[in-house]
């Protein structure tokens, strides 16, 4: 685990806590490259990347050195019984370890929570929303489902119901990306974690937060922007093995290196 944090600093606004699960895969260095480039233009946040394996990726932590952006790198391997399902619930070992970071840690209970995967695209104000949340705030997600978002309704400033392609029995049929809480929601909810199962990990840990519609902040101008995509980049097959022979001593060897 490696942590960069000044503990003396001055707290002048709302901290902001970004739990962003990863894994190892191609697309990992340049998608937590793209989210580096948008939070190093957020004042007042703590990144925590939690990475679901057995061993810090030092790619991964050269990077975040490189942002200048306080940080938390760790880990939080999936369970074994949970790898052994056909459907998994994946993140929830890494966000778990993170509220439990949190819980533990936190340095202002004013702050807010947010689950920050690495594969989506973000508009900067995003996060000023996400800091006015003062119990648990929501906003519209684009690019998911046969619906093309997902959002809360809201009526006459408050929320009323949920428009998602899925709503599958959920009390709260929402995205990951599009919602925050407070560090005091957690802390007053010390079992308020995100359960193991695929599809229900957004509106189990919110049950399990106690959270009533009536008391949910709609943001993003009463959920009329989007601020927030469900980009997802697209999966690549693995490259051409490079013959060490031939590029053993060469550039090609240290690039490859770099995409496997």
């Amino acid at each position: 685990m490696t942590l960069v944090v000044n503990p003396g600093e001055s707290i002048s606004m709302p901290m902001l806590y970004i739990i962003t699960p990863t894994y190892k895969r191609q697309e990992q260095i340049p998608d937590l490259t793209r989210l580096a480039q948008t939070l190093m233009h957020v004042p007042s946040i703590m990144w925590l990347v939690i990475e679901d394996a057995e061993m810090l990726n030092p790619q991964v932590a050269a990077l975040l050195r490189r942002t200048g952006i306080k940080y938390l790198h760790m880990l939080a391997p999936m369970p074994k019984d949970q790898k052994m399902r056909k459907v998994k619930a994946r993140g929830v070992s890494n966000r778990n370890k993170g509220l439990q970071w949190i819980r533990e840690n936190f340095v202002d209970q004013n702050g807010v929570i947010y689950f920050a995967d690495d594969d989506n695209t973000y508009d900067l104000r995003l996060f000023d929303e996400i800091r006015s949340v003062k119990r648990v705030g929501m906003w519209p997600v684009g690019l998911l489902t046969s619906y093309g978002m997902s959002s809360p309704v809201v009526k006459n400033g408050r929320v009323t119901g949920f428009y998602d392609g899925w709503v599958a029995n959920r009390k709260f049929p929402v995205d990951m990306a599009g919602f925050g809480v407070s560090v005091s929601m957690i802390i007053k909810n010390p079992k308020g974690n995100m359960p193991y199962v695929p599809g229900y990990e957004e509106d189990g840990f919110l049950r399990n937060l106690n959270v009533k519609i009536t008391e949910i902040e709609p943001k993003a101008e009463n959920c009329t922007k989007i601020y927030v995509w469900h980009t997802q980049t697209k999966k690549n097959k693995a490259p051409a093995k490079v013959n060490a022979t031939i590029h053993g001593q060469d550039n090609i060897w240290t690039l490859y290196q770099q995409i496997i």
